[in-house]
C-alpha cells in the first residue's frame, strides 16, 4: 500500500486537546470532528487540507489525554498518514484501532519539510521525501497490523472477515 500527499509539518508535544479541542468532544462523527481538526494550533487547517496530505510531526504527537476523538479527527479530513519522530502510546494504538496510518521515524519527521511530495510504503515501512530525493528505512507494521489499517480499523476488520467473527464465538 503506498501513500502520497504533500505534507504539513508541526513540532513537538501537540496534545489531543490541540488536535481536536475539548469543546468538540460532543460527538464521535468523524466528519464534524474533522471541521474542528488543529484549530487551536491552525485555524486554517481543516480547510486548507487536502484529503491524502501527510502530517509530519516531532515528538509524543497526541500526547495527553486517551481520547479516541483525536485521531478520529484526522481520519476524519482523510490524512493520508502521520509521520512523527515519536507518538504518544495511547494515541499510537488509538490510530491503529481506528485504521490511520502512521510511522514512527525520527530521521524523516527531521528531514521533510511543509508542502513537499511525501510517500509512504506501508508494506516496507520506507518513506520518501520526493523533492529532495532522499529515502527513509523503517521497520515495517507486521502483517496483522497492516491488514487492520487496510481495512479501515480493527472494527471494519471484524466486521468484514467473517473467520475471525467465528473464531471469537462461544459454543
Amino acid at each position: 500500500m503506498i501513500i502520497r500527499g504533500h505534507s504539513w509539518r508541526y513540532g513537538d508535544d501537540i496534545d489531543t486537546d490541540r488536535i481536536i479541542p475539548a469543546r468538540y468532544l460532543n460527538t464521535f462523527d468523524p466528519e464534524e470532528l474533522a471541521t474542528h481538526a488543529l484549530e487551536d494550533l491552525d485555524p486554517t487547517f481543516a480547510s486548507r487540507f487536502t484529503p491524502g496530505d501527510i502530517l509530519v510531526v516531532g515528538k509524543n504527537f497526541g500526547c495527553g489525554s486517551s481520547r479516541e476523538h483525536a485521531p478520529l479527527a484526522l481520519k476524519g479530513v482523510k490524512a493520508g498518514a502521520i509521520i512523527a519522530e515519536s507518538f504518544a502510546r495511547i494515541f499510537y494504538r488509538n490510530a491503529v484501532n481506528i485504521g490511520l496510518p502512521i510511522l514512527e521515524s525520527p530521521e524523516a519527521a527531521a528531514a521533510i519539510q511543509g508542502g513537499r511530495e511525501v510517500e509512504f510504503y506501508l508494506d516496507t515501512g520506507e518513506i520518501r521525501a520526493l523533492s529532495r530525493n532522499l529515502s527513509f528505512e523503517t521497520p515495517a507494521f507486521p502483517d496483522f497490523l497492516q491488514e487492520i489499517i487496510r481495512r479501515g480499523g480493527l472494527v471494519e476488520l471484524v466486521r468484514q472477515a467473517p473467520e475471525l467473527r467465528e473464531s471469537g464465538e462461544r459454543k
